[in-house]
């Protein structure tokens, strides 16, 4: 059995669900940065139980470290 992905807070997370940044981040091969309490709605989990999938605003396909996120 794979390894549940977890934010920040040990809350386990799954595919839908919506989740607000704890930091700002950087978005690479951009000038955007993303600020802290973001939120990114819809996420997906990807095959690493460390990160997810999802979009924010017009910044779609943003790989996101779960460490970085809290469950909304």
């Amino acid at each position: 059995m794979s390894e549940d992905t977890k934010d920040s807070n040990g809350a386990v997370l799954k595919d839908g669900d919506t989740v607000t940044l704890i930091k700002d981040l950087k978005v690479k091969g951009t000038s955007s940065t993303l600020k802290r309490g973001t939120v990114v709605k819809s996420i997906r989990l990807t095959h690493d139980p460390a990160e997810v999938e999802g979009k924010a605003g017009n910044i779609k396909g943003l790989v996101l470290r779960a460490e970085f996120l809290k469950k909304a």
